[in-house]
């Protein structure tokens, strides 16, 4: 039986960046409308299983509604505690389900709270934060399409999806945490409201993927140095007074002038000191530690980051396949 996961995030959209800066809400009636489009999508190409991780909203049973399908459709057995660790732990959960692919409705942090747990199980994230760079604005009938031609195998990991690199902050020799997209030191003692907006506080940026289209943190690197995100490269960026600016959108409506004074190439396995202690450490754009004064703290690139859904790659190699075409494929698929 194919099968695969859905983590929807009810909190993703809301975040203090709605108030420091001009990002819009996103409301979980659209999200609910977005999962309702992706199980349509799934079962269009014969998905026979659907695990999700239950949510305070519910927008998973709401999804449901209005809609009838052969697919079956069951939550994950453990209570939810409305923390990041329920993504975490719901992943590793469809893993072990034999999910052939996890579809994601989040942001930055929502992914890489997934990623922890997901392994080599594809992911198909579909945007509904804020600043937002793993994450794509997908519609949710072609991610749904997308993920069940990746989970049932008629389209391959190599012609459907790449492997991102990711960022893995090391505290005192061992692997405290990870990020997918960025990580920032902050000039700050406590975790606080966890979104960074205040760009006059950040010291220090790693980077192992920098786009010139995205937005926030990761956008300074990506209009000085592009990084693609499967590229065996990062970007350290340090930031101060110096001859070097950028003009660049950090978030939602908000276009500054950010000074860099050092800028060089981060190569996997080579650990980069934060040198700023104690500190607050920004990962993927959300604080997330506190590094203490006598901490030995880094940051280094690895190569084994999670496998992704690239939707036009998806169903382009379907099209050539003649998946949506020919009479044997439909008849594979239910037609």
């Amino acid at each position: 039986m194919t099968c695969v996961g859905i983590i929807a995030n009810p909190a993703s959209g809301k975040d203090i960046r709605r108030l420091v800066a001009f990002g819009s809400t996103f409301d979980n009636e659209e999200k609910v409308r977005i999962v309702r489009r992706v199980l349509l999508g799934l079962a269009a190409v014969g998905i026979d299983r659907v695990v999700f991780m239950p949510d305070t909203y519910g927008i998973v049973r709401r999804a449901l509604d209005q809609i009838e399908l052969q697919t079956a459709v069951t939550p994950t057995s453990f209570p939810i505690e409305g923390s990041q660790e329920d993504s975490t732990r719901a992943a590793r959960e469809m893993a072990q389900k034999k999910a052939g692919c996890i579809v994601t409705l989040g942001g930055d942090g929502t992914n890489r709270a997934v990623a922890k747990g997901s392994g080599r199980v594809p992911i198909m994230p579909i945007s509904t934060g804020t600043n937002n760079v793993f994450p794509a604005m997908v519609e949710g009938t072609l991610a749904g399409l997308s993920a069940g031609l990746i989970a049932a195998g008629r389209i391959s990991l190599k012609d459907g999806t790449y492997r991102s690199t990711r960022l893995e902050v090391i505290l005192d020799g061992k692997v405290a945490d990870t990020a997918l997209v960025d990580a920032a030191v902050y000039d700050d003692l406590f975790v606080g409201s966890r979104a960074i907006w205040d760009m006059e506080k950040v010291r220090q940026i790693f980077l192992n993927r920098a786009e010139p289209a995205s937005i926030g943190i990761s956008a300074i690197g990506g209009l000085l140095h592009p990084v693609a995100a499967a590229a065996p490269e990062g970007l350290y960026l340090e930031l101060g007074p110096s001859d070097l600016d950028v003009i660049c959108p950090v978030a939602p409506g908000m276009v500054q002038k950010i000074s860099v004074k050092k800028k060089m190439s981060m190569t996997p396995r080579k650990p980069i000191k934060i040198k700023l202690t104690p500190s607050v450490l920004a990962l993927d754009g959300e604080r997330e530690l506190e590094i203490e004064k006598h901490q030995a703290a880094f940051v280094r690139l690895a190569l084994k980051g999670p496998v992704v859904v690239d939707v036009a790659k998806t169903m382009t190699a379907a099209v050539n396949k003649k998946i949506f075409s020919d009479k044997k494929m439909l008849k594979k698929i239910g037609y």
